[in-house]
């Protein structure tokens, strides 16, 4: 296994909505049949996908899992793929998957999902040593759909908060208070608010975001789930706003990134 570290995925052309830690533990599945080419592109072998985390029901985070249950499921079919598929997600996530899939393929498709599919609920505070490392569960009180999130430290003993895609709740402001890593979303840069609108969807600026967290020594901020504007120049746009606002490192990775956690 390589240092430690997250590969981003697509959740269109730009904005990335998924991820993946440690080669083996992929976060949310993106809204498309992307994720199954991306995951390739970045050298990760589909047979090793064993865990999957879905932080909550909405398309961009959760319509890609069932590309990629196609895909496995004919490597399964083939004994390409054994083992357990383990997909940890809150409640609502879960009778949404169990829900969906039995009505988008063809029976013999369904029965073997059934033999290999392991949907495990998890519940706020839960703690679950996935791959060797425990992660904690966190319900991140969103406003509508039930939205989870989680914090970890690596063996390096750097801390991970990952808070889905809605602006942080102050009630959880000491979640992530004087940790290493934390992924929160920024939709669109300030100057671009009238456009996209982003407190509409509960999701925030990069000013924003950044003046709510400075005050609580975050040590390196990931700006992620961001719009599909700015192809080239996304990452240099967004911390020239960032660093007005955050005193701290940021992270703004494109499409298909590597971070490095050290």
């Amino acid at each position: 296994m390589r240092n430690q570290f997250i590969e981003t995925f697509t959740k269109h052309n730009i904005g990335n909505t998924c991820f993946i830690i440690n080669d083996n533990f992929l976060i949310d599945t993106g809204g498309s049949a992307d994720i199954v080419k991306n995951i390739k592109l970045v050298g990760i072998k589909l047979s090793g996908i064993h865990d999957i985390f879905i932080s909550h029901t909405h398309t961009d985070h959760l319509l890609g899992l069932f590309w990629l249950l196609k895909r496995l499921t004919g490597m399964y079919r083939s004994g390409n793929y054994t083992g357990k598929l383990n997909i940890y997600c809150n409640d609502e996530v879960a009778v949404a998957i169990k829900d969906i899939y039995k009505h988008l393929y063809p029976d013999v498709y369904v029965d073997l999902i059934n033999e290999y599919i392991n949907i495990i609920v998890v519940n706020d505070g839960e703690e679950l040593t996935i791959n060797n490392q425990k992660y904690k569960f966190i319900d991140l009180k969103a406003s509508k759909n039930k939205l989870y999130g989680f914090e970890t430290t690596f063996d390096s003993g750097k801390t991970l908060v990952f808070l889905g895609d809605e602006i942080l709740n102050p009630e959880l402001y000491d979640v992530v208070k004087d940790k290493d890593y934390v992924m929160h979303e920024a939709f669109c840069l300030d100057l671009d608010k009238e456009i996209f609108k982003p407190y509409e969807k509960k999701h925030s600026t990069v000013k924003y975001v950044c003046e709510s967290l400075n005050k609580l020594n975050i040590k390196n901020l990931i700006l992620y789930h961001t719009e599909d504007t700015h192809p080239n120049d996304k990452d240099v746009l967004y911390k020239e706003e960032a660093k007005q606002y955050f005193d701290n490192n940021v992270i703004v990775p494109k499409d298909l990134d590597v971070i490095e956690i050290k």
